[in-house]
């Protein structure tokens, strides 16, 4: 395979002033394991040979205070079960406001209409001691759990600030999720406090969720208290709250200290949800000091944030990017939260106009949008984007056609990172650094501390042709374990059945002799739509339970021009036809059962439903001959309960593609 030569390099001078440049000269310094002058593929190299030099660094560099000192950098080196700075005791908390001073600008709350205020490091802080104190009364201490129905505004950060303050364990969803699949999450957690906001914003919209807070708050039966957020200006009804209800004026508001309890290393920090492909969402449990070292290297070294720096990037509370997102306070750097649409009817280039007025310099979104703004011709050029200074993109994959676009309409000297991770690490695995070129439609490198490799079907490193994404030694971040698996087994199932002691993720990838990633999609059946993950359980559920369905299937596709295809193939109850009449009734059982967001992009009628013989419905393989892959290295007919449809599904797969298949 012949590779293109580079399509963006950094500034020499740029690049060595950047702050992953003067990590490296710091740890040539100190811990002699990388030589001043190292380029990326060095440093990198370091990052994962030894873990325990590179690890220890970052602590330091980064002056992580502890109110008790590590024993040792990493006690377990196996997967699962590494052991992470053993002794340590501090909170994620006292870090994310140690940096800020009184008059520095914390967090700037935008919307789609353009109007936002600011909110500076004293009042955070004030707000987070505030609604700290009102927890702490209401009984949570170290372990509980708060969950927050909340959209992304600095009530959010708040009321996460507040909870790990106390050592409490923080979880939340977005409103766009309907009381039901909100409560298939918290319920699992058992949480003491839910705080909830009266509703949310979107495409023009005021989307009123207090009933829905109301049903949410009755699906949970061990909570203590609701704390009601006044963010869309819709009055709280006094009665009718299951649980005691606090406004949100009250608890943020009353004059407190801040104190931030000390908690080990590994005390869980979150539980962020998978997107429950099979039965309910995993809760996926993350620690306080592996998150907080694993956001201090991916936002200071690789997009390069710092004090006077301001971030936004387009995410919704559920999507692990808010978490990223909240954890650019770490940095001492401005997080700017949106509420809404990222490309409203009414002012499509809404999120441009914002990141020039606020002189962001780090803008996140989806391929999706930057697909979007080029194809409706929207050209982010009639704004001031010089402050500007990265382009981050992740959710799925960047195709090529567009970094042109970004380069011609952003900035030529703008560093377009395409970025590969997971809620799994709540982190990245490969993109861009601040020294490193670009490839258009390849991420630059793997992360430092990212010992990522690509595994053939026998298990073996390849270069240069498609492999599994593989990483073969531990990261901080990894998840401590999840949610009610007491012996480990839905975990080590998920990740290390396939290769023991190395994590598979679950993406196809190419690792290129020049050292960038290609991603190539999804190698297992989780939805992945505009950077958000969703379930097709979520979907199934709601649409089997229409009667006029007998059994229904969704799948999303990667498809070569970097789109993504998400249909939803219904087999009709007997007696019944999918006519439009219908499709709009599935299209309003999904929209209100599930979220707008898992609305396919088509309704198809089909014979059947494949499923292996022990009934599992065959998601994985019907994407891949959707995507046009030969049915022979697809599936084992013998394994299907109805293999004639192999060839139907093929079929679809190659008129989709505009060819002709000349049998399976």
């Amino acid at each position: 395979m012949k590779y293109p030569d580079p399509f963006f390099t950094p500034d020499p001078e740029a690049a060595a002033a950047s702050r992953i440049m003067d990590f490296t000269r710091w740890a040539a310094a100190r811990h002699r394991g990388v030589a001043a002058d190292a380029d990326y593929a060095v440093l990198h190299h370091w990052s994962v040979t030894d873990l325990e030099g590179f690890w220890g660094a970052v602590w330091e560099y980064f002056g992580i205070e502890a109110e008790t000192p590590y024993e040792q950098v990493l006690a377990e080196k196996t997967m699962p079960g590494a052991r992470w700075f053993p002794g340590a005791t501090l909170n994620y908390t006292h870090h994310a406001l140690r940096n800020l001073t009184d008059d520095d600008v914390a967090i700037i709350a935008l919307d789609e209409t353009g109007s936002g205020y600011e909110v500076t490091g004293q009042r955070l802080r004030a707000h987070v001691a505030a609604v700290a104190a009102t927890l702490r009364e209401l009984g949570v201490g170290r372990g509980d759990r708060v969950v927050g129905y909340l959209p992304n505004t600095p009530h959010a950060i708040v009321a996460f600030l507040a909870a790990a303050s106390l050592g409490a364990v923080w979880s939340v969803c977005g409103q766009d999720y309907a009381p039901q699949a909100a409560a298939d999450r918290f319920a699992q957690l058992e949480p003491t406090v839910l705080i909830a906001a009266d509703g949310y914003l979107f495409n023009g919209t005021t989307h009123d969720r207090r009933d829905a807070t109301a049903e949410l708050t009755g699906s949970l039966p061990t909570l203590k208290a609701t704390v009601l957020v006044d963010h869309v200006g819709l009055p709280w009804p006094d009665t009718g709250h299951p649980t005691l209800a606090i406004p949100w004026e009250d608890a943020s508001t009353r004059t407190e200290e801040l104190i931030c309890t000390p908690v080990p290393f590994d005390h869980p920090l979150w539980v962020v949800f998978s997107s429950g492909t099979t039965g309910l969402p995993k809760g996926i449990v993350h620690g306080h000091g592996g998150v907080l070292l694993e956001h201090l290297k991916t936002l200071s070294l690789h997009s390069d944030l710092g004090p006077g720096d301001r971030l936004l990037w387009y995410t919704t509370t559920h999507w692990m990017m808010w978490n990223l997102a909240a954890s650019t306070l770490l940095t001492g750097a401005t997080t700017c939260t949106y509420d809404g649409s990222p490309a409203p009817f009414a002012r499509p280039d809404i999120l441009w106009e914002l990141a020039a007025r606020h002189r962001v310099t780090v803008f996140g979104t989806s391929p999706q949008y930057l697909l979007g703004m080029a194809k409706f011709g929207i050209d982010p050029t009639a704004h001031d984007l010089s402050s500007v200074r990265v382009v981050g993109c992740t959710g799925s994959t960047l195709p090529a056609s567009a970094y042109p676009w970004v380069r011609d309409h952003v900035g030529g000297d703008v560093l377009l990172a395409s970025i590969s991770g997971g809620t799994d690490v709540v982190s990245g695995f490969a993109g861009s650094a601040p020294t490193t070129p670009v490839w258009a439609g390849e991420l630059s490198a793997p992360h430092l501390g990212v010992a990522l490799t690509a595994y053939d079907a026998d298990g073996l490193p390849v270069t240069g042709q498609v492999g599994e994404l593989v990483i073969t030694r531990p990261m901080p971040s990894m998840p401590l374990h999840f949610w009610n698996d007491p012996d480990g087994t839905r975990y080590q199932d998920a990740y290390f059945s396939s290769y023991p002691g190395v994590w598979r993720h679950g993406d196809w990838i190419t690792l290129t002799p020049h050292g960038s990633v290609i991603v190539h999609g999804r190698s297992d059946s989780t939805l992945n739509r505009n950077g958000v993950r969703l379930g097709s359980a979520d979907i199934h559920d709601v649409v089997e339970r229409l009667p006029e369905v007998a059994e229904a299937l969704v799948v999303g596709a990667e498809e070569p021009d970097g789109g993504y295809w998400m249909p939803l193939f219904v087999v009709p109850a007997a007696g019944t036809t999918l006519d439009e009449s219908l499709r709009e009734k599935i299209r309003n059982a999904i929209r209100t059962g599930a979220s707008p967001r898992h609305v396919p992009d088509e309704i198809l009628e089909v014979p059947a439903i494949p499923h292996t013989r022990t009934g599992k419905k065959l998601e994985v393989p019907v994407k891949r001959l959707l995507q046009g892959a030969p049915a022979a290295q697809v599936v084992n007919r013998a394994t299907v309960d109805a293999p004639e449809l192999v060839d139907y599904y093929a079929r679809l797969g190659a008129e989709r593609h505009g060819r002709r298949i000349g049998g399976a």
